[in-house]
Formats: C-alpha cells, sequence, structure tokens
C-alpha cells in the first residue's frame, strides 16, 4: 500500500481539523498529529518525578557527648545524720523525690 508523500500532500490536524502540508504538521507526545501552530512540548511536570534516597537513621552511630550519668535507685543506705533521708518512687519514665 502506497501513502501519500512530497510537497503536495495535505494533512487534517487532529486537532483542530484545520488542513496543513503534510511535511509541515508534527507528531505530539499524545500521539496526535497536528500543525506546527498547534504544537505543544510535553510539559516537564507531566513526568514521574525521580526517586531520591533521604535516608534517616544511621548504620552504627557514634554520639559526639558522653551518656548522661545513670544513678541506680534503691541501693544501700548510708547513714549520716547530718543528711536527711530521702525516699524515691519511680515509675518508667517518672521520677518522684520525697523529703
Amino acid at each position: 500500500m502506497a501513502f501519500a508523500s512530497g510537497k503536495k500532500a495535505w494533512g487534517i490536524s487532529d486537532r483542530s481539523g484545520v488542513r496543513y502540508r503534510l511535511a509541515e504538521m508534527r507528531r505530539e507526545w499524545t500521539g496526535a498529529l497536528v500543525g506546527p501552530d498547534e504544537y505543544e512540548e510535553k510539559h516537564p511536570q507531566l513526568n514521574p518525578p525521580r526517586r531520591v534516597q533521604d535516608p534517616q537513621a544511621l548504620r552504627n552511630p557514634r554520639p559526639d557527648t558522653p551518656e548522661p550519668l545513670s544513678i541506680q535507685v534503691g541501693g544501700p543506705v548510708l547513714e549520716d545524720p547530718r543528711i536527711e533521708r530521702l525516699r524515691m518512687v519511680g515509675k518508667i519514665g517518672q521520677v518522684t523525690v520525697i523529703t
């Protein structure tokens, strides 16, 4: 089957139905064959975004400062008459000191 070509061939725009020279017509990213004044480039926002890795955790982290001082509650009580006795009651995440 032979198709028309050359400078005397005409084509009909898929967008407007206007007749253009077939050699001047352009195919859009949608597949539509349109005239040179109707042609539109594909907008960059229609392309999917690139996957950018943004890791949140570090493997084997090393802190800059030393760990906070931990005190064992409920250990042996030192008897000293000059020091008032303290009674401590603790829960996970909360400590109450009663004098």
